[in-house]
């Protein structure tokens, strides 16, 4: 539990998947994009709050190359991170398996 909000709730952290994450594409997935940038989307799994949204947006946002990160919560379901910039997948996923959650991509 994350413990911000008044009632409980189980986080799943860690777990995997690999399952598509929708058809729409990462310029639809949420927000404007930056003008010269490029957007990709990848599935995260174990998010239930605004907490868990908050933690994913800032440890993304400190991996090198990022100019954004938005987080769309799907409670028990797959989230999708949008991410602009140049950025290495991998590091993209070592930053959120660090803050506790899966990563899936595309």
């Amino acid at each position: 539990m994350c413990g911000t909000e008044p009632y409980a709730h189980n986080h799943h952290h860690g777990e995997t998947s690999a399952e598509p994450i929708g058809d729409r594409s990462p310029a639809e997935a949420s927000g404007p994009v930056p003008a010269g940038s490029e957007a990709s989307a990848y599935g995260l799994e174990g998010l239930d709050c605004g907490h868990c949204v908050e933690t994913v947006e800032k440890a993304v946002a400190a991996v090198p190359g990022v100019e954004s990160a938005t987080v769309d919560l799907v409670p028990d379901g797959i989230s999708r991170l949008t991410v602009s910039g140049t950025v290495d997948e991998a590091a993209l996923s070592d930053a959120v398996v660090a803050a506790g959650y899966s990563f899936s991509t595309r």
